[in-house]
C-alpha cells in the first residue's frame, strides 16, 4: 500500500437534521462548504515517532485542538487504521465555513471530511474502504447518522439505525432552498440532547409520524405543504429553555405562514424558501435579528466531494 504525492482537498457541505419532525432520521445538505486539505509527508521527528501540522481558518480558529485530538485527524486516524497503515506524518490546513456548535452539522462535515480524506490519500483506497464501510465507520464516530448521511451522499437523506447504520436518498423538488439564521453564542448538541424527556405522549408520537411522512412527500414534489410537513411534536419545545430566541424567531416566521424550525439541536433556525433569488427568500433574509448572521441556501446534491 502507497500513499498518494502531494496535497488532497475534499469539500464537504454543512448539513440540517430533524428538519421539525423528522428527529435524528431526516437530513438535508446544504451549500456552505468546509475545505480540507491533507498531505502525507515524512516524518522529521529524530525518534521516528509521527509528526503532525494542523493549520485552522474560519470557524473555530484559535478555539479547536491542533493536536491528534482534532475531529478531522481522529477521523482519518480511523480511516488510516482501517485501510492498515499509518503515515509517518501528515500535514492538515481547515477552511472552515460552517460555523460550530450551531445545528449545522460542522461534526459531521469534520468527520465525513476527514473519513473520505484520508482514503483519498492512498493509492486505490476507495478499493480497500469502501462507501459503506465509510458510512458505518462515520456513524459511529459520530453516534447517530443523520447529518453523516448527508454530509457524504448530498441532498435529502433518511436515515437510521437498524442492524448497522443505513441511509436512503431521496428527490428534493428544484424549488425548495432554505434561510438560515444563525445566532451569535451556539449550543452543544448534548446540552440541547439533556432537555429532552425518555418519553413523550402516544398521540404526539403518532403526530410526528405524520408529519415525517408528509415532510418526505413535501420536499420531494409538493413544497406547498412544507408549513404543515414541518409542524414538530417531539423536541424542539423541550429544547426552549436553551434557545429562547431561536424558537421564539421560529414562532414568529410560522405564525407568518412560514415552514420554519430549529437546525438539528440548534440554535441556529431554518426557513424553507422557494428559490435563493426570490422575492420570498429576501423578505427571509430582511427578518434576521440583529447580531445573528442570515444565508440563503440552495440545496447542495453533491455530498462531500474530491477536488
Amino acid at each position: 500500500m502507497t500513499f498518494v504525492e502531494g496535497p488532497v482537498t475534499v469539500t464537504v457541505p454543512a448539513t440540517s437534521a430533524n428538519l421539525g419532525p423528522g428527529y435524528d432520521s431526516l437530513g438535508l445538505a446544504l451549500d456552505l462548504r468546509d475545505e480540507l486539505t491533507g498531505e502525507v509527508v515524512s516524518t522529521s521527528s529524530t525518534t521516528g515517532e509521527r509528526t503532525l501540522e494542523v493549520i485552522v481558518e474560519g470557524a473555530g480558529e484559535g478555539t479547536v485542538p491542533l493536536d491528534e485530538s482534532h475531529l478531522v485527524v481522529r477521523s482519518m486516524r480511523a480511516a488510516f487504521e482501517i485501510i492498515g497503515k499509518q503515515p509517518a506524518g501528515l500535514r492538515l490546513h481547515c477552511r472552515n465555513r460552517i460555523p460550530h456548535a450551531r445545528g449545522l452539522g460542522s461534526s459531521s462535515a469534520a468527520i465525513i471530511g476527514g473519513l473520505v480524506l484520508a482514503r483519498a490519500l492512498v493509492a486505490g483506497g476507495e478499493l480497500i474502504l469502501d462507501d459503506d464501510t465509510l458510512f458505518q465507520k462515520a456513524a459511529e464516530i459520530e453516534g447517530h447518522p443523520d447529518n453523516v448521511a448527508p454530509a457524504f451522499h448530498g441532498g435529502f437523506t433518511i436515515a437510521g439505525d437498524d442492524d448497522g447504520f443505513f441511509a436512503v436518498r431521496t428527490a428534493v423538488d428544484p424549488r425548495v432552498s432554505v434561510v438560515v439564521f444563525v445566532p451569535a453564542t451556539g449550543v452543544e448538541t448534548k446540552a440541547a440532547r439533556g432537555l429532552l424527556p425518555d418519553t413523550v405522549p402516544h398521540s404526539d408520537a403518532a403526530a410526528d409520524a405524520g408529519r415525517t411522512a408528509l415532510l418526505v412527500a413535501a420536499l420531494s414534489d409538493a413544497p406547498e405543504h412544507l408549513h404543515r410537513a414541518t409542524r414538530d411534536f417531539l423536541h424542539q419545545e423541550y429544547r426552549r429553555p436553551a434557545m429562547p430566541k431561536s424558537l421564539a424567531l421560529v414562532d414568529e416566521l410560522r405564525a407568518d405562514g412560514v415552514a420554519a424550525i430549529v437546525s438539528g439541536a440548534g440554535p441556529t433556525v431554518l426557513a424553507f424558501s422557494s428559490g435563493v433569488e426570490s422575492a420570498e427568500t429576501s423578505k427571509l433574509t430582511a427578518r434576521c435579528p440583529e447580531g445573528w448572521a442570515c444565508h440563503a441556501l440552495s440545496v447542495d446534491m453533491d455530498g462531500v466531494r474530491i477536488l
